[in-house]
């Protein structure tokens, strides 16, 4: 079944995690994306872990894909490049702004070809502004979007969040901008060059952050476990592991205090509303916290589950991913590699009814499709 961007041809210039991540996102939606490497490969290549030699991450957010090899700096390398652009519906680019100007292909280059063309472009602070020619990487726009700043425990140190978030949502912003531009495009026949940054996308995370600063002109306090807004809303432990329990809601907070053995602390004058839950959380989550280290984690899940409260278990990787709903879910693809064979990678996420996105192909040796994308292209354009 043919997905929902199939019409699309985008070049792909980016490395590392965002920008690819962006392109993977339009390729497990049908666009035929084209990775454009230098002779020595996009650095994600190099990161391990490895399997047969190839890296396992760069495998993950690289599937879908067919890589050329190019060198830029070359006059025939260049206007094979050209060739493609001219052909091209999007371009994606993750170099420092000003790269793409260097090399020839600034915006109004690239329009000037190709009116119809969308530039996309991902940077660390973004085209414009005294931080532009900066480059950035996720620990560093973490750290400066606040994001560190609010994580960890109430007491201590920031704590780096351990996944990419900066360049995971970046790649997802990117994604949508993109496609809103081609939406404008049906209507006005001309391209646009869409960009965002690391920094932008972190700070665009901070809803309950902001909402806070902006209201009070305080800064947000580290609250650990907690939630803002909410409460009871967090992690507790189990006498067997952990489970997370949002019980905020009046009826749900009853209902909890119920099955724990303290239907007391309804009547609680601290407890009353959510709004007094949250200000005096550390006291509720106290009392709450004794009679859940009685028993284990699947008695407490089994008993919310009856009353309908939201809850799940703390899950360690090797779990979510054997997980039975995880696996309907189709979050968990196999495709066939030719150097590594088999290999899972993650599923595609967001589905849709009529024109389902997929996991087609591995992710490209370096230049594999080199002679096939620029022999054909060459042809075409001749």
């Amino acid at each position: 079944m043919a997905g929902a961007l199939e019409h699309l041809l985008v070049l792909d210039l980016t490395s590392h995690l965002s920008g690819p991540y962006c392109a993977m996102l339009l390729a497990d939606h049908g666009a035929d994306v084209i990775k454009v490497e230098s002779p020595t490969g996009d650095s994600a290549r190099g990161m391990p872990p490895f399997i047969n030699g190839e890296s396992a991450p760069f495998m993950t957010w690289n599937r879908n894909k067919r890589s050329v090899v190019l060198d830029l700096k070359q006059k025939e390398d260049k206007e094979a490049l050209l060739r493609l652009i001219d052909q091209a519906d999007i371009l994606l680019e993750n170099y420092r702004p000003g790269v793409l100007a260097r090399l020839g292909l600034g915006w109004p280059v690239l329009h000037e070809r190709n009116p119809r063309l969308i530039l996309g472009s991902i940077s660390g602070f973004g085209q414009t502004g005294p931080y532009a020619s900066r480059g950035g990487f996720d620990l560093i726009t973490q750290a400066m979007s606040g994001l560190m700043s609010t994580n960890g425990p109430a007491e201590g140190d920031p704590f780096r969040l351990p996944i990419a978030i900066s360049d995971v949502t970046a790649g997802m912003f990117l994604a949508f901008g993109v496609l809103a531009a081609v939406e404008s495009r049906h209507h006005s026949g001309q391209g646009q060059h869409v960009e965002t940054s690391l920094l932008e996308a972190a700070t665009s995370l901070a809803v309950y952050e902001s909402a806070h600063y902006f209201a009070t002109g305080t800064r947000p306090e580290r609250i650990g476990q907690a939630h803002r807004g909410s409460s009871p809303y967090q992690c507790f432990a189990t006498a067997d592991g952990h489970i997370t329990v949002g019980a905020s809601q009046q009826k749900f907070f009853a209902q909890f205090c119920a099955i724990v053995g303290r239907p007391d602390l309804v009547a609680d004058p601290r407890f009353r509303s959510n709004a007094e839950r949250v200000r005096h959380n550390d006291a509720l989550v106290a009392l709450l916290a004794e009679p859940l280290a009685t028993q284990p984690s699947a008695h407490w899940l089994s008993e919310l589950e009856k009353a309908g409260i939201p809850a799940g278990p703390v899950l360690h990787y090797d779990e979510v991913f054997t997980n039975p709903h995880i696996l309907a879910r189709e979050m968990v693809a196999e495709t066939h590699h030719p150097v590594t064979g088999p290999f899972r990678t993650l599923g595609v996420s967001v589905k849709l009814s009529d024109t389902p996105g997929s996991v087609q192909r591995a992710a490209p040796r370096l230049g594999e499709h080199s002679g096939e994308v620029l022999g054909r292209r060459k042809s075409a354009a001749e």
